[in-house]
């Protein structure tokens, strides 16, 4: 590449030029921007120009910075706990560039020493870097009131009434292209001290209670504090991490199974939306609850929930909220969870297929599958993708966790209207008004803007371009011993309470069985440890035994079939409700997935 070069072989320390960079929004391709390493620190914008004139993007210390390397793809991943790099060098540059910018990030990161400065191709009109994908156009707005979102303010108390609020412009924010919630961290909570667990019926009967529901664990928060995380990630760089065995003090006490199920807990959203008329008032309310489902992640990042093994389910009676849920674990690898819910206001299903990766000093989930919810009243059906959830600087006490990328919603059987919605990705040097920031827009099928609403997914959205501005949703209060706890909200601690009027209606694969899960929230964590392994094994053995017999695991309540779009995707197969009258659980037979 032109103006390329190393003096006396040693390794620059300016080096600067265009190189590719992910781009904004999730799974969408690459862009070209221009980059300076100058004293072990990294920083870019759109071109050279702008970093002279000082507009820098972002900016990062590579010495405080872990590193891996796709030298096939030319790709650098850069991790620095607060911000997280995907850059490569374009197919149609020489070979010889990846090395040169491996070595020099490689340097700094391992000495952070300055040396001889060297220009990196920094011809802007060099169109050797093959194309840039344009970025999205703008979407033109009906009025004053419409070129704004509102700020994460209006969705405080004094701003609930408010009809005009200013919002400054949001700034570029970029993802990486395999993200996701964390799988690992660390406590420092102490178990109850002389506690033994409960598990009898009057013990569970002697806990607080709200709405007839328990509002304690039977233990506290376990300590892992002990766990080396750090030696069991590191060697572990790059790898798919739902593969990875992990001490069981590492979880909290529920299944993925049951932490889908919390994207319920706002479902009166839904209940809204089937009574409103107006489809872009409707579309408003369905957005709000696409955003609430990610609510409960502000307090959950010290722990990691249990992975279900194949074959296991969960079922979830809501009286107070008007629904019922059913999950089972359709897929092992690929890790593959199905759900759905039914009321009498709304459906709600989804398949998804979690992809853990470890960059570092952070751990991201990206989920591939899509969120289906109908409104019997309209005859809508809307499907949409999730957001990345990512947690930074694992290994620090000031760990912090955020969702960041495009969530677009549809209406499938109507185009009336679409929604598109952006979890703001933070910057380091950002304040805490903009912590957990959430922009969205529903617009018409000529693409003109009626409706925007923002806020944070862990404080409210506040619309107020409806006929009445006002705070869609709110989350509810968090309990004050959340902390010892998990983290759990009130919602989140009734979900594996295993009461005798439901124990002899439950299937024996619903994860409220689970031996080592039902240990871990007694705070029996050595025993716990012990049955994990077992089941564990169980599993294995029995997907060698299917193997050699020649024979596929079939999921019992749910059915593979291929959706609008030509993917595959898992739906209810009807049964599961209909078994549960008539003739019962117990008088079927069932899976052994506990020893």
């Amino acid at each position: 590449v032109a103006g390329m070069s190393l003096v006396n072989n040693t390794v620059p320390g300016i080096c600067e030029g265009f190189l590719m960079k992910k781009r904004k929004y999730p799974l969408r391709g690459w862009h070209k921007r221009y980059f300076v390493l100058d004293k072990g620190v990294l920083k870019y914008s759109k071109t050279q120009q702008d970093i002279v004139r000082g507009k820098i993007h972002c900016a990062l210390d590579v010495s405080l910075a872990v590193m891996s390397v796709n030298r096939k793809s030319k790709r650098i991943d850069l991790d620095a706990g607060d911000s997280l790099y995907h850059v490569k060098v374009c197919i149609c540059t020489t070979k010889n560039v990846i090395v040169v910018v491996i070595d020099v990030v490689n340097h700094y990161s391992s000495s952070g020493c300055p040396l001889h400065s060297v220009s990196l191709s920094s011809d802007s009109s060099d169109e050797s870097y093959c194309t840039v994908c344009q970025d999205q156009q703008a979407t033109p707005s009906q009025d004053r009131k419409l070129n704004r979102t509102p700020s994460v303010t209006d969705c405080t108390a004094e701003y609930f009434d408010a009809s005009e609020v200013i919002c400054e412009n949001l700034s570029e924010n970029e993802t990486s292209d395999e993200s996701g919630l964390s799988n690992v961290t660390t406590s420092n909570s102490e178990p109850e001290e002389g506690h033994t667990g409960v598990s009898s019926t009057n013990d569970l009967a002697s806990n607080a209670q709200v709405n007839g529901r328990r509002s304690v664990l039977p233990a506290h928060s376990t300590d892992n504090s002990h766990i080396g995380i750090l030696t069991i990630l590191y060697n572990n760089i790059g790898k798919d991490l739902s593969r990875v065995s992990m001490p069981v003090a590492l979880n909290e006490p529920l299944s993925l199974l049951q932490r889908v199920s919390e994207e319920l807990e706002y479902s009166e959203l839904l209940d809204i939306a089937n009574h409103t008329d107006d489809p872009f008032e409707r579309m408003v309310y369905v957005a709000a609850f696409s955003i609430s489902g990610y609510a409960w992640a502000s307090w959950r990042n010290r722990y990691k929930p249990f992975n279900p093994v194949l074959g296991e389910t969960y079922e979830n009676v809501r009286e107070d909220h008007g629904f019922r849920y059913i999950a089972e674990q359709v897929s092992h690898h690929p890790p593959l969870s199905a759900c759905h819910a039914e009321s009498d206001n709304f459906s709600f299903w989804q398949d998804q297929r979690w992809k853990n990766k470890f960059w570092g000093k952070s751990v991201e989930i990206v989920s591939t599958g899509m969120v289906n919810v109908t409104l019997p009243n309209y005859g809508d059906h809307y499907e949409w993708n999730k957001a990345v959830t990512c947690i930074h600087n694992v290994f620090s006490q000031q760990r912090s966790l955020e969702h960041y990328g495009d969530i677009v919603i549809r209406n499938l059987n109507n185009n009336e209207c679409t929604c598109k919605i952006t979890f703001v990705k933070s910057r380091y040097w950002g304040d805490e008004n903009s912590k957990n920031e959430v922009q969205g827009t529903v617009l018409d099928r000529a693409g003109r803007v009626l409706h925007r609403f923002g806020g944070s997914w862990h404080e409210g959205i506040f619309c107020d371009t409806l006929p009445n501005p006002q705070c869609i949703w709110k989350p509810n209060p968090q309990p004050d011993d959340y902390f010892d706890y998990y983290g759990f909200s009130q919602y989140a601690r009734e979900l594996n309470e295993l009461t005798p009027d439901i124990k002899n209606k439950l299937p024996p694969t619903d994860t409220r069985f689970r031996p080592d899960q039902r240990l871990l929230e007694d705070g029996k964590v050595e025993e716990a440890d012990k049955r994990k392994d077992e089941i564990e094994e169980k599993q294995r053995e029995r997907r060698k035994a299917m193997t050699k017999k020649g024979e596929e695991h079939v999921p019992r309540f749910f059915v593979k079939t291929i959706d609008h779009a030509g993917r595959e995707v898992w739906v209810t197969n009807g049964t599961y409700w209909k078994i549960r009258e008539n003739p019962g659980f117990a008088s079927t037979e069932n899976l052994d997935l506990w020893c």
